[in-house]
């Protein structure tokens, strides 16, 4: 069977025609041979559309041969840094918000209910796996999240085979059989992508001494993207707590330097217990070197690991999520500059929900008090409202805890009023008077309000 189905880039792609829309597998799964025999159909071709998700490196061939988007629409599910180059310096380059947790009901709702869904079916669906076993799976590697929902809308499944995509064990829907798909295309194994090491600032040292206040023995802990995220795992390493779990969206580095010192063995995990859940992974090579096999990681599809229902289960989950600015009604933006997208969603949503009604959970939004512009100019990250055009991430009713390098503070269950104290309290000082006065304005701030 797999020599039947083995065949060129160039006849695998054969099967798109004008018209028709086609998904990349997100992250690391992205197709490059592909979509590169994708691209040299640009003069035979009309009307594409492409979905996939966190574009990393190469840049889609698709893409830089059709900067004017005449021919390839690019979707892209969540904004990374490539993706913010293409919508910059191309024209067919779009943002497509979607809550991460019920994407796979995106794909699946082709069928079962479009007009719910608002989605349209898959000519094809393109994905880089690990080489066919001995039974006859290829393994999704470090991208499960809604791949295996997308091969079953698609009414073509191409596999492009990659030696250098580490199994992941399941969990589940980490794996399609070879009976599951139409053509087998073997790759040049080209690098994957690994996130380059950033150093954390004092910033980022001092928010991440504040989050380690609420983490306790026990305790079940998301970790979003960043410095400041894998800082508190090595600070974890530092301490005397045990028996953490982890059930993530993302898995970092952080989570295997946790693992391999002891810190985390999901030990009292009320859900999957001994396991770390994920339903992607980005990090460096030594990373998705250790994921190879490793039976202490339980891949599964994101509708599993992200659906904020199934979060709220979770005892003691700890969210850990960051933004970039926050209004005085306490709004959240965690995506864009103005109108300009600069990520998306993702899952945070999903995260800052589940948490929130976990029992002894906490949702921490955590956020630099300042940012400096090109200028040199310094800016408050905590702002009077929103610029024009600013999307509003999480609203005001689900922010749990927010967290700046001056503290940290609650805000469930708190008052316009309050929360604008709370706020100022963890602004930068040289804005605070500033803040206190366009609340006055604003009419959410009391005479009786303090800020020490």
């Amino acid at each position: 069977m797999y020599r039947e189905k083995l065949c060129t880039t160039a006849e695998a792609v054969q099967c798109i025609e004008p018209g028709d829309w086609v998904d990349y597998a997100l992250f690391n799964g992205k197709p490059v041979a592909c979509d590169k025999a994708l691209a040299d159909r640009k003069e035979e071709l009309e009307d594409i559309k492409i979905m996939a998700a966190v574009t990393l490196p190469p840049i889609p061939e698709v893409v830089m041969r059709d900067p004017k988007g005449e021919v390839f629409t690019y979707l892209d599910l969540q904004f990374s840094a490539a993706s913010r180059i293409m919508q910059d310096k191309c024209d067919g380059v779009f943002y497509h918000p979607v809550n991460f947790g019920e994407a796979e009901n995106y794909f699946s709702g082709v069928w079962d209910d479009p007009d719910k869904y608002g989605a349209v079916p898959r000519k094809a669906f393109i994905v880089r796996t690990a080489p066919m076993d001995k039974n006859g799976y290829f393994n999704f590697g470090m991208h499960n999240s809604v791949t295996y929902a997308q091969i079953k809308s698609a009414r073509n499944v191409i596999v492009e085979v990659n030696t250098n995509i580490p199994v992941c064990l399941g969990g589940a829907r980490e794996q399609v059989h070879i009976s599951e798909v139409d053509y087998i295309v073997e790759s040049e194994n080209e690098p994957l992508f690994a996130l380059p090491s950033v150093e954390p600032s004092e910033v980022d040292r001092k928010i991440a001494e504040h989050v380690m206040y609420h983490i306790q023995d026990g305790c079940c802990i998301q970790l979003g993207i960043g410095a400041m995220p894998n800082l508190v795992g090595k600070m974890i390493n530092q301490t005397d707590l045990k028996d953490l779990g982890g059930n993530t969206e993302m898995l970092v580095d952080a989570y295997m330097e946790m693992w391999e010192s002891g810190k985390m063995n999901g030990k009292r995990k009320n859900v999957d217990d001994g396991k770390i859940t994920y339903t992607f992974a980005l990090g460096s090579q030594e990373l998705y070197d250790w994921m190879d096999n490793n039976s202490a990681l339980a891949s599964y599809n994101v509708g599993y690991v992200n659906h904020p229902l199934r979060l709220a289960g979770i005892d003691n989950l700890i969210s850990i999520n960051q933004a970039l600015e926050v209004d005085l009604y306490s709004q959240v933006n965690a995506e864009s500059s103005g109108p300009r997208q600069i990520s998306g969603n993702g899952g945070m949503s999903d995260f800052v929900l589940g948490a929130y009604w976990s029992k002894g959970g906490r949702s921490l939004i955590c956020l630099p008090s300042t940012y400096t512009s090109k200028d040199g100019t310094l800016h408050s990250r905590i702002v009077p409202s929103f610029a024009p055009g600013t999307i509003t991430t999480v609203p005001r009713q689900f922010v749990n805890i927010i967290v700046t390098e001056y503290g940290w503070e609650s805000f469930k269950a708190t008052s316009t009023w309050v929360r604008t104290e709370k706020l100022i309290s963890l602004a930068h000082p040289d804005f605070r008077d500033e803040l206190i006065r366009e609340a006055e304005k604003m009419k959410i701030w009391r005479r009786s309000n303090k800020i020490e």
